[in-house]
């Protein structure tokens, strides 16, 4: 059974790093792409960034240089370390994957993943 089980987030300042991770079970990280999603109050989900089986990356114009998708192995763990957050990276981040997808972009439509993790809140604010 696949199951993402997301930790990481919390409250930072403007200008501070936080890592958002996404431990999968089911299959390894590298079979299939993991993307990360957000959703801030009032907006619809969009694409951040996602990595494909072959390990290639994508991101949203929006996070590009700042963030950073990766994954371990060994620990079957997806991860998005986001530096020089902003006010406006305030949401909830999902990380999500499907198991016909080996490739991804950030502007695929988050209806074709069928596996979410459980969401955690990214609070940007002085």
């Amino acid at each position: 059974q696949v199951q993402l089980v997301q930790s990481g987030g919390g409250l930072v300042q403007p200008g501070g790093s936080l890592r958002l991770s996404c431990a999968v079970s089911g299959f390894t990280v590298d079979s299939y792409a993991i993307g990360w999603f957000r959703q801030a109050p009032g907006k619809e989900r969009e694409g951040v960034s996602c990595i494909r089986s072959d390990g290639n990356t994508d991101y949203a114009d929006a996070v590009k240089g700042r963030f950073t998708i990766s994954r371990d192995n060994a620990k079957n763990t997806v991860y998005l370390e986001m530096n020089n957050l902003k006010p406006e990276d305030t949401a909830i981040y999902s990380c999500a994957t499907d198991r016909f997808l080996t490739t991804c972009t950030v502007v695929a439509p988050p209806g074709i993943y069928d596996y979410w993790g459980q969401g955690t809140q990214v609070t940007v604010s002085s």
